[in-house]
């Protein structure tokens, strides 16, 4: 059997609710092309991230990495902190 490395998707966003024990919302915004009217708007997305010592606080800028299911929501988990 070979050691491929699996390639995970990461993406960046920033806390918005840091309520819940080991888990924070992180809101991921990007912009995207209208197909018909070609002009750029902002959408957003929201993902339930695992973090495992309660570190993270609302507002920190942060990077999330696709993990397994660790709970009916949470598919990532909170790699670092940006800043």
């Amino acid at each position: 059997m070979q050691n491929k490395s699996i390639q995970k998707r990461k993406l960046t966003g920033v806390v918005v609710s840091d309520k819940m024990s080991k888990t924070r919302v992180v809101s991921i915004s990007r912009l995207k092309k209208h197909p018909k009217y070609l002009k750029y708007f902002k959408a957003s997305s929201r993902f339930k991230a695992h973090d495992e010592k309660n570190e993270y606080k609302v507002g920190d800028i942060v990077i999330i990495e696709e993990s397994r299911p660790i709970s009916r929501e949470k598919r990532w988990t909170i790699i670092k902190k940006i800043n």
